[in-house]
């Protein structure tokens, strides 16, 4: 999960810095591409492994399907890493694909103003796909956080087995969303 979420700010990032011509678009080279698999895996590696070096725990989920972080241990070990968690996996990803995507509205925004007709129609497509992808990426991971959040920081037995399936499959699932939102909005795939 926090892969593919690193993944998306990586990717958006790159997709900003591309399109606003910060860095040039190289087909022959994969060092850009590797580079971002390498971040985004090192990145996910640094926020997954201290449960196995005691900073929390890890251990199935409510309804015993899937492992996960401890989220019901009340204790300040297990909370100030769920802390962690949300800040560094969740809010910092989100606040960066956020920017990049708004950066770079704004540049086809200007750009678009040299060309009234063509362009309106291009930046009308592009938000729509900017839009989409933000908040599929809220609705898949916001439930799932939420729940985290108030399986920790709750009374507990208030987030039930059955109310903490659904948000769990929305986040596992959230890697699917992202290539169909760009083969259905994207006219150049």
């Amino acid at each position: 999960g926090i892969v593919s979420l690193i993944s998306l700010a990586v990717l958006s990032y790159e997709r900003y810095c591309t399109m606003t011509g910060t860095t040039e678009a190289n087909t022959t080279s994969y060092r850009k591409t590797w580079t971002g698999i390498i971040l985004s895996w090192s990145y996910s590696l640094v926020w997954t492994a201290p449960p196995l070096f005691g900073w929390s725990s890890y251990g199935p989920e409510a309804p015993g399907t899937t492992c996960s972080v401890n989220w019901h241990s009340k204790d300040a070990n297990n909370a100030s890493y769920i802390v962690c968690l949300f800040i560094f996996c969740l809010v910092i990803p989100f606040v960066i694909i956020v920017y990049s995507y708004g950066k770079l509205l704004c540049v086809i925004r200007q750009v678009s103003g040299f060309n009234k007709g063509m362009g309106r129609t291009r930046e009308q497509r592009i938000l729509i796909m900017v839009v989409v992808m933000v908040i599929c990426f809220l609705l898949c991971w916001l439930p799932y956080a939420t729940v985290a959040l108030i399986a920790t920081f709750g009374k507990p037995g208030l987030i039930t087995p059955a109310a903490s399936i659904i948000p769990s499959i929305l986040a596992k699932s959230s890697t699917v969303y992202n290539p169909i939102i760009y083969i259905f909005l994207n006219k150049q795939v």
